[in-house]
């Protein structure tokens, strides 16, 4: 079962709870435990601040990942953190990037999914691995590979 806790500190247009549900469902559909987690949905300055006291850059950012740092044994619900986008940054990326929307934001809950999972884009074996796992489930959804465009 996925526990969703949608906050929407914004006033700009964004996807339905049920997008929202699905997209974090399919990637956590290998996790076989219950899955709690929270969107909070912001605007720029929320956003730029946040970015600034977690990853020291100064300016906002799509996606945060705050997977949850509690032991096991001292909580018994399955949280696993919270995702925070900053709802112009995903606006102006799928413009800029000609994307629709729509796969866009499909595109980074999932990989904020995955964030909270452990997966990882740090190195080139890691990067793969995450990208090839958001290209698999994109595809599943309809949408274009997210990285089509990028160099390597």
């Amino acid at each position: 079962m996925l526990e969703l806790d949608l906050q929407l500190a914004t006033e700009a247009p964004a996807p339905s709870e049920e997008q929202f549900r699905q997209w974090c469902a399919l990637a956590l559909r290998q996790r076989t435990a219950d899955s709690e987690l929270t969107i909070r949905l912001v605007d720029e300055p929320e956003g730029r601040e946040l970015n600034h006291t977690w990853r020291q850059k100064d300016y906002a950012t799509n996606v945060l990942s705050f997977p949850a740092d509690v032991p096991d044994e001292l909580l018994d619900i399955p949280l696993l953190g919270d995702l925070v986008i900053c709802v112009e940054v995903v606006e102006r990326e799928a413009k800029e990037q000609g994307k629709t929307l729509e796969a866009h934001w499909a595109h980074l809950v999932i990989h904020g999914c995955l964030h909270l999972l452990g997966y990882d884009h740090i190195d080139d074996d890691e990067a793969e691995e995450m990208e090839t796992l958001e290209q698999t489930l994109l595809a599943e959804l309809g949408h274009p590979d997210p990285y089509a465009d990028d160099e390597t």
